[in-house]
């Protein structure tokens, strides 16, 4: 007779420790397995065989499947849709709770209702708890209790209600002896789920170096200023809480924000999910689109002209990473300059970057296009010539990846003249919003 489990179905907390949805399945009634899906509806989707986030997701599960053996359980492992493979898991053990942590995407929540939907036909109870946010989609609001939909007001209130308890860690490794026993359970090779290795280099974890002078250096491209944790974040192989702990602990309000704006989005995206490809400002999706195609593809090989934007895209092609200074300067070229829409930039955008996140992804591109929460107005238009010498003056950053600029006869011509794009994107805005 099968020996009644639980089930913890991780999906972007990949780690053992202070993982609150684990936490609470092994502090639950029966012995608990752990279940990794990998997702064919998302994997098909994606372009490049070789994507170096599926990769870092086989890695982190490898060490994390390591780390269940030593405590003489093993990691469930599936290639399939979230539906079907529920099916068969529900065929093969005898379930009666199931623990995840809460996922805010709208695809994601789509899933999760659908899950939770067919384990309530077989009787099975679904517990999803807060875990990559400090600060949840109601525990933020305005004194009527509607949404935030302006940055600064969100912050302040977020500091205001942030406690020591909220980042304390859940003690998951004081429990692991309730870990369903079981031998090594099969796992696939990346061929078998249809992508090899990438050789893309993927950022560790060490990041508490640049938070002494994060402030003074986060905005110049040609430092090593920045933490490149967004990927560990995005996959939850960090935990939200330690880094907002540490963040405390070295004083650093500048980059804790950081995380702050995150949230926020987040926030945003869970209450308006038509943002997700929607203008949040309906009014903005009035707007006449050039979609020049030729310059859309110059934008994205980094040809076009402006080296900051060039260097960019040659950062964000070479290595799934572009400097957050940068990208404000690349997004706000392809939406105002080009008049290219926004989203062709975000799909791109989601389709390179290692740390690709929709709601950051998202709402940070709405702010570049004017079309957001909290957006930049529509007339503020970066020049890219000034916010090369503001913050890359010796041009190191771009030497580094435009390194034929010092030739005149190799680098291409400006495709756009910025000062023309300027009162073209003016005109454009304001027909679309006076209508």
């Amino acid at each position: 007779m099968q020996h009644p489990i639980s089930i913890f179905w991780y999906r972007r907390d990949l780690r053992l420790d202070d993982n609150a949805g684990l936490y609470r399945a092994l502090k639950g009634p029966n012995p608990v397995l752990c279940l990794f899906i990998f997702d064919k509806e998302i994997l098909d989707q994606l372009e490049d065989k070789d994507d170096a986030r599926v990769t870092f997701i086989y890695q982190t599960l490898e060490a994390l499947r390591a780390a269940l053996h030593q405590h003489g359980s093993s990691l469930l492992t599936m290639h399939e849709t979230p539906e079907k493979a529920w099916k068969k898991v529900l065929q093969d053990y005898q379930v009666t709770d199931v623990y995840t942590n809460h996922d805010y995407e709208p695809p994601a929540k789509k899933r999760d209702e659908a899950i939770a939907s067919l384990l309530e036909q077989h009787d099975i109870r679904f517990h999803t708890y807060k875990d990559q946010v400090i600060f949840d989609r109601n525990e933020i609001t305005k004194d009527d209790g509607k949404p935030y939909t302006v940055y600064t007001p969100y912050m302040r209130k977020w500091h205001k209600q942030l406690k020591p308890f909220y980042l304390k860690a859940y003690p998951v490794k004081k429990y692991l002896k309730n870990l369903f026993q079981t031998g090594h359970l099969h796992w696939p090779s990346l061929k078998d789920i249809g992508f090899e290795k990438s050789t893309l280099e993927l950022p560790g974890t060490n990041y508490e170096h640049v938070l002494a002078d994060y402030a003074d250096k986060r905005d110049f491209p040609a430092i090593e200023g920045t933490s490149h944790i967004g990927m560990h974040l995005r996959f939850g192989t960090v935990s939200i809480r330690e880094l907002a702990a540490t963040a405390n602990r070295h004083h650093d309000k500048t980059w804790l924000n950081e995380l702050v704006w995150r949230e926020f989005f987040m926030m945003v995206l869970d209450h308006f999910p038509h943002t997700m490809d929607h203008a949040f400002r309906p009014e903005y999706d009035r707007i006449h689109w050039l979609n020049n195609e030729q310059q859309f593809e110059a934008w994205c090989q980094g040809q076009t002209g402006y080296p900051l934007v060039d260097a960019g895209m040659r950062e964000l092609n070479a290595t799934g990473f572009m400097h957050n200074r940068v990208r404000m300067v690349v997004a706000s070229f392809l939406s105002k300059d080009l008049l290219i829409d926004w989203r062709w930039g975000e799909r791109y955008f989601a389709r390179q970057l290692l740390d690709y996140e929709m709601a950051s992804n998202v709402g940070n591109w709405q702010w570049a296009a004017g079309s957001g929460t909290d957006a930049a107005p529509y007339f503020r238009i970066f020049n890219p010539e000034s916010q090369t010498k503001r913050f890359d003056p010796k041009m190191e950053y771009i030497k580094k990846w435009v390194p034929e600029y010092a030739d005149f006869s190799q680098y291409p011509q400006p495709i756009v003249d910025h000062g023309m794009a300027r009162d073209r994107c003016l005109k454009a805005f304001k027909t679309a919003l006076n209508k």
